[in-house]
């Protein structure tokens, strides 16, 4: 029964799925005393050979968070800012959140003291080269490297370059931009410990399958140390929503319902004028309405199930 539940709500609830591992990539890549493999990271994707690992500085913010998740670190290396994220599913607002947090960290290197009277001062002030990557490993089809463009939302359609920003997605799905898995150990391990979690899935409870991944993946040398330094930590990650405040689970949780009623409500309609134009518009119209709140009211028991769940795993698990 409880496999049952937590497959459903895997496949239904996007703030359980969505956002079950992106608090593991902070531990591996996130942290100081896991430094070497944040430099991994950076030497994979920009194709250096960087060694020393204080010439990196970690600079993530940490009062910025998505759904109250953080699943971003940020890199201040050799004159360049990287941000890089790790997602399971495709959200085509990340440009623009990309940005934001940009603004952050210049904001915080640059307005402060000498440096913000430096601005507005004749002379031209440098700032580190930003870099947006994100990680994908989500179950939906993905090319194997993609840009997403801060363009593509402007309300006034322009492709001069005029302004700018992108994020670049590498989907590090099995069989995917293997070049880059192989020249980043500690990236290919953190795929490697996903893929053991979903298989283990298939015929384990979500807690058996993260506990029997994190088994086998000591043993084997796989994220060896942060696994079992931060088991617990990792084991609250995934098995939990955690950061949210009780009002921001109240608020997400009613937008899921709001989405379930405009679907249920857009579904409903449809097959509401389908059967009207065999049957008669009114009756159509009935259907469309009964249909609308039978899905609705699917919905919200499927969102009460997740909130139940969800506060299940808090008690046994605690907060980060």
């Amino acid at each position: 029964m409880v496999r049952k539940l937590f497959n459903r709500i895997w496949e239904i609830i996007p703030g359980v799925n969505r956002v079950h591992k992106d608090k593991l990539f902070c531990y591996v890549f996130g942290k100081e005393k896991y430094k070497k493999y944040a430099l991994a990271l950076y030497n994979a994707i920009n194709k250096s050979n960087y060694t020393n690992q204080s010439d990196l500085e970690i600079i993530t913010l940490e009062n910025v968070v998505y759904l109250g998740v953080k699943n971003d670190v940020a890199y201040l290396l050799s004159g360049r800012i990287s941000l890089y994220e790790h997602q399971s599913s495709i959200n085509p607002n990340m440009p623009v959140r990309g940005l934001i947090y940009i603004g952050e960290l210049y904001s915080k290197l640059l307005m402060r003291g000498r440096n913000k009277r430096r601005l507005y001062g004749s002379s031209l002030v440098k700032i580190p080269t930003p870099q947006y990557v994100v990680f994908y490993n989500g179950k939906d089809d993905y090319p194997e490297v993609s840009k997403l463009r801060l363009s593509d939302a402007f309300v006034i359609p322009r492709d001069d370059g005029e302004f700018e920003f992108t994020a670049t997605v590498y989907n590090i799905n099995p069989g995917m931009n293997d070049e880059l898995l192989n020249s980043c150990e500690p990236l290919r391990e953190y795929c490697v410990f996903i893929e053991r979690i979903r298989k283990n899935e298939k015929y384990m409870t979500l807690e058996e399958a993260v506990s029997n991944a994190i088994n086998s993946c000591i043993k084997d040398g796989i994220l060896a140390d942060v696994l079992s330094e931060e088991r617990n930590a990792v084991m609250r990650s995934i098995l939990t929503i955690t950061g949210f405040t009780e009002k921001e689970e109240r608020e997400y949780q009613e937008e899921l319902r709001e989405e379930a009623r405009a679907k249920g409500l857009a579904e409903g309609l449809a097959e509401g004028r389908a059967q009207g134009r065999a049957e008669g518009r009114e009756e159509g119209l009935a259907e469309g309405r009964t249909e609308e709140r039978h899905n609705t009211e699917m919905e919200r028991r499927r969102a009460d199930a997740a909130e139940a769940l969800v506060a299940k795993y808090k008690e046994k698990y605690g907060d980060l």
